[in-house]
């Protein structure tokens, strides 16, 4: 079995990027993320443990990650570019208009009917995003309140 490790240094070595402990920190922290990050969100994290990291360093290495196909770059309506581990599984997104909480899903229906409406209109899909904005359960409470 092949460590973590082993394909970090494949994957700087492949890229010709300078294999570095900071840009290793980097990739580590960002390809474990379970959730969608700025970049000042990914600094502190790895400022956790390697406190020398710039800024100007998570930034170049988020665009090699995105240039290989391993980070994906998603805006949501608030001007602020947020990243994710590209992943096997497909998921669109729910985007709290209020807060920006984003939840991420998957559904087999939905799926299916995007490519129904595909088929009849002869049109073959080649990738797509799907993100629905509104307001999540917390926020809708939040504003039943203010209306009492």
């Amino acid at each position: 079995m092949t460590s973590v490790t082993d394909n970090l240094n494949r994957f700087f070595e492949t890229n010709g990027v300078k294999h570095t402990a900071q840009r290793e920190a980097i990739v580590r922290e960002f390809l474990n993320l379970k959730e969608h990050v700025t970049i000042d969100d990914l600094l502190r994290r790895v400022r956790s443990s390697h406190p020398g990291v710039g800024y100007a360093t998570v930034y170049r290495t988020l665009r090699l990650l995105k240039e290989v196909g391993l980070a994906d770059e998603r805006h949501f309506g608030d001007g602020k570019a947020l990243y994710e581990p590209i992943s096997d599984h497909h998921h669109d997104h729910l985007i709290c208009t209020r807060c920006h909480k984003i939840v991420e899903f998957e559904n087999e229906e939905i799926e299916a009917m995007q490519e129904r409406v595909a088929n009849e209109h002869g049109f073959k899909i080649s990738g797509h995003k799907m993100e629905l904005y509104g307001l999540c359960a917390d926020c809708q409470k939040e504003e039943a309140k203010k209306k009492r």
